[in-house]
């Protein structure tokens, strides 16, 4: 499958821009939009799209809303990009993720939004990740003006299936996405909008408001109200406007999609491609889409009201992968897209088969173990044993700081395995496979990782999906409990979605290892499992027959002109593995510098640099350490303001050691620092 090439157009001469709109609140704050208005539209009102955002709208996401937003004005729908509270240039301050307040906020601004004479009073919320996620949010508190809502790449779950946890397991993501957001909780606003008088005074009160998110986060390690709260998954039914719900095979947030369109009650499709945390007109890996496109269709259905029949398209359009060798970085994926009519979960859809396939002594058959074959085997994997993994969502996907699970050869060899014989028909897994394990643990506390893996003729192997779970929280994440050691259990490993095939002749091998670092934090001790292979199994579910299946067409990506940007200064990304031999400790680093442009239209010159630095020992799980650095600069004219932050975490048996501190430069002098330091007590992790 070749790249596509955009259509990519200059639609300025028909819309009108606004750089700066104050949306004010109720309490007396202002929320700073940037509004592109088709010039029509002032005698023609139109709906309005609304993007809601912590991360800047003048000097951040200016250059995707360059392309999205003018391309949306030019096809007529009025764009509001709008800066949440302390964040960019609006009031107030950023004192945490999705709360309360954000929602509250947005429906003011909705409100304000349907009232202008531009606006026909319907409005859509689009947004990819933050966005994606309050687009969920604040439907579930039912504005009226709202239509409808394209979610990318969100959660319904804020404690299982986001950045903090995965099947009750800490990601280390919290550490380094929360690093991202204390850095950005802490930058100033642009004085050319708020004033020279003022800037310096909002930039301090945002410095003295700040808090260590990671270690708020941490603070509640199962699943309770903090958590509870602003995930839709509670209460589907609370979601009255249709949804469009989007993500990648790559992205951390695949799971969202189904989950949505087998819950959902109102009009709902899903779309997944082969991108990770990408908007789709630019996803990779390709091929990217028309999304703008589908967007459009969308909108005009719900905010216009036109008779279009998207109502009538798939519930799923799904990139069913081929398999591949396994790379760090892919810029295309080959497969095709399966459009599935009714998708009502892979139990249940038409076409798709849930096949057993059980494990046996080293294999796993469609065939159950004879009673001959019953022995138990054990693992107590090596904490490095994870290396290969990858990172938890695929963000960046560039091909000079790759991404991608690597070859799993290296952490098969720290776990126990199960494969099949050669295949003789090929395999097309669409949905979730599910694991059943019995098992047991020497310690009181434990996890397990488990892949689906493509062995190819190679001997190369490449991972297909996989899935986590700390064995404390295997009746629950609310209430998890100690394992009794050398007692056995039976539990359930939910493996995440996905759409792929596993060609005839390759072997069909799951992994399962104690460990999967750096992407979860290790328990307090190395635990050694044992699993009965004669009572565990996993429910595959395969596409069993084409037929119903419909045609897909999702057309060559489009957008409008990019933002001009004069680079002056090159950037550069790197991914490493640094071993010492002699101590057997292994270091994780990611560094991370975007360069320096300057942003041709507003004259702002941005940066940004990260540095993320992950250790463990080989074999010991209290030796594991998280530091995070980053730095954002702006500097205009006589405007030169820097923002440096630190953060680690390191832990023992009994506690979470977390520590930060914020640095703010004026003009290289320094303006104000803060320093963080808590002690949290493990609860189950």
């Amino acid at each position: 499958m070749s790249p596509q090439t955009p259509k990519i157009e200059d639609y300025r001469h028909l819309v009108d821009h606004h750089e700066i709109a104050w949306i004010p609140m109720k309490d007396g704050r202002r929320l700073a939009a940037r509004l592109i208005i088709p010039k029509h539209a002032q005698t023609k009102p139109v709906p309005v799209i609304l993007e809601y955002l912590p991360y800047r709208r003048r000097d951040g996401t200016r250059a995707r809303d360059e392309e999205t937003h003018f391309w949306f004005a030019a096809h007529g729908y009025a764009c509001a990009r709008v800066d949440i509270s302390g964040s960019g240039d609006s009031d107030g301050l950023i004192e945490d993720e999705y709360i309360k307040r954000e929602q509250d906020d947005c429906l003011e601004v909705i409100n304000w939004l349907a009232a202008q004479p531009w606006s026909s009073a319907a409005v859509g919320m689009i947004g990819i990740s933050w966005g994606g996620f309050n687009g969920l949010q604040v439907a579930a508190r039912r504005p009226k003006a709202l239509k409808a809502v394209v979610s990318l790449c969100s959660t319904v779950d804020r404690y299982h299936d986001d950045v903090h946890f995965m099947g009750g397991c800490l990601l280390n993501d919290t550490m380094d996405w929360g690093s991202t957001f204390f850095t950005y909780g802490g930058l100033p606003p642009d004085p050319e909008i708020v004033g020279q008088r003022k800037w310096r005074s909002l930039w301090r009160a945002r410095i003295e408001g700040l808090d260590l998110y990671p270690a708020t986060w941490m603070k509640h390690q199962r699943r309770d109200a903090f958590w509870r709260h602003g995930s839709v998954i509670e209460n589907y039914a609370a979601i009255t406007c249709p949804v469009l719900a989007v993500s990648g095979w790559v992205d951390g947030y695949s799971n969202t999609v189904f989950k949505l369109v087998e819950n959902l009650k109102v009009p709902c499709k899903g779309i997944v491609g082969p991108w990770g945390h990408k908007y789709p007109q630019l996803g990779v890996p390709g091929p990217a889409i028309d999304f703008l496109q589908e967007c459009k269709k969308w909108w005009d259905r719900w905010l216009k009201e036109e008779e279009n029949g998207v109502e009538d398209l798939p519930d799923m359009r799904l990139f069913l992968q081929d398999s591949a060798r396994p790379a760090p970085h892919f810029d295309e994926r080959s497969g095709r897209w399966l459009g599935i009519p009714q998708w009502t979960g892979t139990a249940t859809t038409a076409g798709i088969e849930n096949q057993t396939y059980y494990l046996n002594a080293t294999s796993l058959s469609d065939k159950p173990a004879r009673k001959s074959n019953k022995g138990l085997r054990s693992i107590q994997s090596p904490q490095t044993t994870g290396l290969a993994g990858g990172e938890w969502c695929a963000y960046g996907l560039g091909a000079v700081a790759p991404e991608l699970a690597l070859d799993q050869r290296e952490d098969d060899s720290g776990s126990l395995c199960f494969e099949t014989a050669p295949l003789r028909k090929p395999l097309a897994i669409v949905g979730h496979p599910l694991v059943r394990l019995r098992l047991s643990s020497d310690k009181l506390q434990a996890m397990i990782a488990v892949r689906l893996n493509d062995v190819r003729a190679d001997g190369s192997v490449a991972r297909v999906t996989y899935g986590l779970l700390n064995l404390t929280h295997r009746d629950s994440h609310a209430q998890p409990s100690a394992l009794k050691p050398g007692s056995f259990y039976d539990v359930e490993v939910q493996l995440n979605e996905i759409a792929q095939v596993i060609p005839a002749g390759h072997i069909m091998r799951l992994s399962i290892s104690t460990s999967y670092w750096p992407m979860v934090w290790p328990s307090p001790q190395a635990a050694t499992i044992t699993i009965d292979p004669a009572a565990s199994s996993m429910r595959l579910p395969l596409l069993k027959s084409k037929k119903g299946l419909r045609p897909v067409s999702l057309g060559n990506p489009q957008y409008a002109r990019p933002l001009s940007l004069t680079q002056t200064r090159s950037g550069e990304d790197s991914r490493m593995i640094i071993q010492d031999i002699e101590k057997q400790n292994v270091q994780f680093v990611v560094l991370r510098d975007d360069g320096g442009s300057i942003i041709d239209d507003i004259g702002t010159e941005t940066s940004f640099t990260k540095e993320k630095r992950f250790t463990i020992n080989r074999d010991d799980p209290l030796a594991s350490t998280a530091q995070v650095d980053c730095s954002v600069h702006f500097v205009r004219g006589n405007w030169d303001a820097k923002v440096e932050t630190k953060t680690r975490m390191h832990s023992d048996s009994t506690h979470f050691y977390l520590s930060g501190s914020i640095r703010a430069l004026d003009r290289g002098k320094l303006f104000m620092q803060r320093s963080f330091e808590h002690s949290i007590k493990r609860d189950f992790l």
